[in-house]
């Protein structure tokens, strides 16, 4: 795998999530304990941007009256909404410390749904970089990273997840949306196979 024509998308790695504290962060702390992702997603980051990968963070943010929402928001966006996750200017929204872009790092800005292409230039930005492979980590699992999946294997990217360096709000969901779904729409690795096969 070339890595100038691969980008490594961190999805949702704020706050909110990451971090003690954070409003969502104990929703999902077993399973990133349970993998380690959070210090996976670190090392692979380090190594891949190193070696010419390209690093895109998407995060989601939100005015504090979520006026980008609908007015009666229904599933996991009224758990944000309810929790107060993702407002803009908190340091719930802010990309945690240990994943602070790096100069030459990609922000791509406006993600406001579960897709990661949905509302933003995503893709604009991978076809504008001769981008091919797209890696994904992030938050949650088997809804935005999954979301995100599906649409890169739709616009004809060769897409990789990377189970460990992923998490969502159980060991079963986890291992059902790495084990049923991940196969469908991409091809899953480890971080550490997809270092191996950037090396390789």
């Amino acid at each position: 795998m070339n890595p100038k024509q691969t980008a490594l998308v961190l999805i949702e790695f704020q706050n909110d999530f990451t971090s003690e504290g954070g409003s969502l962060h104990g929703a999902v702390s077993g399973v990133m304990a349970q993998n380690n992702m959070l210090a996976n997603t670190v090392d692979t980051v380090n190594q891949a941007r190193a070696q010419g990968v390209t690093i895109v963070h998407v995060p989601i943010s939100f005015t504090p009256d979520y006026r980008e929402l609908p007015s009666a928001p229904y599933g996991i966006l009224k758990g944000v909404v309810d929790s107060q996750s993702f407002r803009k200017g908190t340091w719930g929204a802010e990309i945690v410390d240990v994943l602070t872009p790096a100069e030459g790092d990609i922000i791509v800005e406006g993600k406001r749904g579960l897709c990661g292409f949905a509302s933003t230039n995503l893709d604009f930005v991978l076809r504008s970089r001769g981008i091919q492979h797209v890696a994904l980590a992030g938050f949650l699992t088997n809804c935005c990273v999954e979301s995100t999946m599906r649409t890169a294997y739709e616009l004809g990217y060769q897409v990789i997840t990377l189970g460990d360096c992923t998490a969502t709000l159980s060991p079963e969901e986890q291992e059902m949306a790495i084990a049923k779904n991940f196969p469908m729409f991409s091809v899953p690795m480890d971080h550490k196979g997809f270092l191996a096969t950037l090396q390789g």
